[in-house]
């Protein structure tokens, strides 16, 4: 299964090359502001990829899918894709689950105080049945380094995500949210990605998966379009 996976594209998504796959993944921030038009364009853009299988989760930019949601769902189940709301999906074999939650910060989309309001929504993620777990917001620690020149210093992860990602051990956990520490990380069986492209500023992260052994490899598509995978 190759999967194709990107976050963080807040309508800049025109400038980005996506190269194809058996499944999509988007982990949020389609929009800028977030009401329903900006959804519906993020939406017709979707619609125009022929990957099989298309996923997104919601970001703390995605206001639509708070303040109206059933128009919202239903923009994204028109571009033929499957919107995950602490809620998952059997695809090719494997097992998708996706929840849009973040510590809180701002007035943002899907903000959740950190503590028992967050780990209440990560217990939600079923133990030993997830293979591929998607959030919007990173597990403390990994992939979560923020921008000390945007005054955001250390790291913005949620610890209590990172306790359950622990005791679930899915295969592989996307997330974006934090847009400058994009990246792959390895720890206890689980593959960890920051998957955010920046507003286009880096390429979707693509990942070949066997859902039979569960071998990972990231793949590298350089401009020819010739993939070629890595380690």
């Amino acid at each position: 299964m190759r999967i194709v996976a990107m976050a963080d594209t807040h309508l800049f998504h025109e400038d980005l090359v996506v190269p194809p796959g058996d499944v999509l993944v988007h982990a949020g921030d389609l929009c800028r502001c977030g009401d329903l038009d900006e959804l519906r364009e993020a939406a017709a853009w979707l619609r125009g990829f022929p990957h099989p299988h298309k996923i997104v989760v919601a970001g703390n930019h995605d206001w639509a899918l708070v303040n109206e949601p059933v128009e919202a769902r239903a923009l994204l189940a028109e571009a033929g894709a499957i919107y995950l709301e602490d809620s998952g999906v059997d695809l090719l074999g494997l097992r998708f689950y996706g929840s849009p939650w973040q510590p809180a910060y701002n007035d943002w989309a899907f903000n959740l105080p950190r503590g028992e309001a967050l780990a209440a929504r990560w217990r939600l993620i079923p133990s030993g049945a997830v293979d591929v777990l998607i959030t919007h917001g990173p597990p403390a620690g990994v992939g979560d380094g923020q921008d000390h020149g945007a005054g955001l210093p250390g790291r913005g992860g949620c610890a209590d995500l990172r306790r359950r990602v622990r005791e679930v051990r899915p295969r592989l956990h996307l997330f974006g949210h934090i847009h400058h520490d994009g990246g792959l990380w390895q720890e206890e069986g689980t593959t960890f990605v920051n998957v955010t492209t920046w507003e286009c500023e880096r390429a979707p992260t693509v990942l070949d998966l066997d859902p039979g052994s569960g071998a990972l490899f990231p793949v590298h598509i350089p401009p020819d379009g010739r993939s070629e995978r890595m380690g």
